[in-house]
């Protein structure tokens, strides 16, 4: 093994058929897109080159500022409740006595449901007329609504479903990583009189700061490239108000035909996560380096 490993032709013929997937299927995209933005083509005919006039007219696009205002309202939301509320559950689930599978595989269950599925199943359940949110409302004595068709009301209706499908993915991310802390720390910190509230925040949560990052990392780049789940619920309706960039990018090319802004639009959105992630993984490291 070490011998394979030291050599460095090995390591180049192991690496070549992972180079070439991402090369074809995620390189070469972008670098046609980046080409696609400087033009302006219908998709069909010949494009003509407008340099960077895409880009310009992107930023003095009230649609498009709108749909980027939802995209980080959106992320906001996955990263102030999603991944506390998975650590939470990440923390319960690594510390109760009987049917820990139980609770792990119930709540992983929605992550390999399909989102066009969770999409149409909380339609149902959005339903103004026949919801079972506004059923269990008015047992209660309140007024039902048509939660999806309300522009203050629609974004929000929006995330539920989101937080509800993936909350159990970074709870078994962070299960994993409790898992592998060492039993020896939290016993030697109950010896010295500590609760369980105490070891988590002192003991538990900071050794996760790795799991952590990650989780954040995946939240964040997931909510601002979130297209699927929206789209089926919304549209990026009504009056625009669940409408993020990639639905603005979709309707741009495939609805419009404009396949040079939508390029723009597209581009934007990787840089974005780019640029997130770079500002996410400098404030971890400053918080470590403190």
């Amino acid at each position: 093994m070490r011998k394979i490993l030291s050599n460095k032709q090995a390591i180049v013929l192991f690496m070549l058929p992972t180079m070439l997937l991402i090369a074809v299927f995620v390189v070469i995209p972008i670098a046609m897109s980046v080409y696609y933005s400087l033009l302006d083509w219908d998709g069909i005919g010949a494009g003509i080159f407008v340099g960077l006039r895409n880009y310009k007219e992107m930023f003095l696009d009230t649609r498009f500022v709108n749909s980027v205002k939802n995209s980080l309202l959106y992320a906001a939301l996955s990263l102030c409740l999603q991944i506390p509320f998975s650590l939470f559950l990440a923390i319960v689930v690594a510390n109760v006595s009987r049917g820990e599978k139980f609770y792990r595989t119930t709540f992983f269950i929605p992550v390999i449901i399909s989102s066009v599925v969770i999409g149409q199943l909380w339609q149902k359940i959005y339903n103004g007329d026949y919801g079972l949110l506004n059923a269990v409302l008015g047992m209660f004595g309140f007024a039902g609504q048509d939660w999806l068709g309300q522009e203050s009301t629609a974004l929000m209706a929006a995330f539920i479903p989101n937080l509800w499908q993936y909350v159990g993915y970074h709870m078994l991310i962070m299960y994993a990583g409790i898992k592998s802390i060492s039993p020896d720390i939290c016993e030697a910190a109950k010896i010295d009189g500590a609760n369980r509230v105490q070891i988590a925040f002192k003991i538990t949560i900071p050794l996760l700061k790795p799991i952590l990052q990650v989780c954040v990392t995946f939240s964040l780049i997931g909510a601002l490239k979130i297209f699927d789940l929206i789209y089926v619920l919304t549209g990026g309706g009504p009056f625009f108000s669940t409408e993020v960039p990639t639905i603005y990018m979709y309707k741009t090319v495939f609805d419009s035909f404009n396949y040079g802004y939508g390029s723009a639009i597209s581009i934007f959105v990787i840089l974005e996560c780019l640029l997130l992630t770079v500002v996410l993984r400098t404030f971890f490291r400053e918080k470590e380096e403190a």
